[in-house]
């Protein structure tokens, strides 16, 4: 058996606090928000964020599918989805919900759009979850992934080095093995964004953040 999952959900359990906090950071917001325009939502979709933690993407999901429309945010780890759900609480959002479960068998069937940010990196299977993913979007919505990974640019190169430092700083355990923290998450990212170009039309695909931050998006053919 497979205990990495418990152990990875005990980890971020503790670190949810200080999560919250990196995620709602200002430069971290703008990320947060240009992923969510890259959905090209309407007003009355229902949207499905994988690994929703503390629910730092809630106010700009429900921004874009308005009253009429329904969040729904899906986490592993009980204390993210706590943090998540106290949010929810003081905006008083009654379309926002959240889900305790796997993303990789996500207990969702249908979506007008799905969105994980931060999150294939950690995913073993990385391109199988986006393949699940892509089963639960309707044709014509669309996915958009956010991930973390070192910059092409030059210019970047002391920022790779602090990037470096952190993932390897708030990698669970032993959860890469021998492997650098941050290749391993590289790798994973490169397979979850050449699987959504692969099962999508109209990919798009931008850095933010110096570089640091690859966003991608795709349309499931209808």
């Amino acid at each position: 058996m497979d205990d990495r999952p418990v152990l990875d959900s005990t980890f971020y359990g503790r670190a949810a606090w200080l999560y919250d906090r990196v995620a709602t950071a200002p430069g971290v917001r703008s990320w947060r928000a240009q992923t969510v325009e890259a959905l090209d939502l309407s007003p009355g979709d229902t949207v499905v964020e994988m690994g929703c933690g503390t629910g730092a993407n809630f106010s700009y999901l429900r921004e874009r599918v308005g009253r009429e429309g329904r969040v729904v945010g899906v986490d592993l780890v009980g204390a993210m989805l706590r943090q998540a759900q106290a949010r929810i609480d003081r905006a008083g959002w009654e379309n926002v919900s959240v889900l305790r479960g796997d993303a990789t068998s996500p207990p969702v069937e249908a979506a007008d759009a799905l969105v994980a940010t931060f999150v294939v990196g950690m995913l073993d299977d990385a391109a199988g979850a986006v393949e699940t993913w892509l089963g639960c979007v309707e044709p014509g919505g669309r996915l958009a992934l956010l991930n973390a990974g070192r910059s092409p640019r030059p210019a970047a190169m002391p920022l790779n080095f602090l990037l470096r430092l952190f993932v390897r700083a708030v990698a669970p355990g032993n959860r890469f093995g021998r492997r650098s923290p941050l290749r391993a998450l590289e790798d994973r990212w490169e397979r979850a964004r050449d699987a959504l170009f692969a099962g999508t039309v109209d990919g798009r695909e931008q850095r933010l953040g110096a570089g640091l931050v690859p966003l991608v998006s795709g349309r499931v053919s209808e």
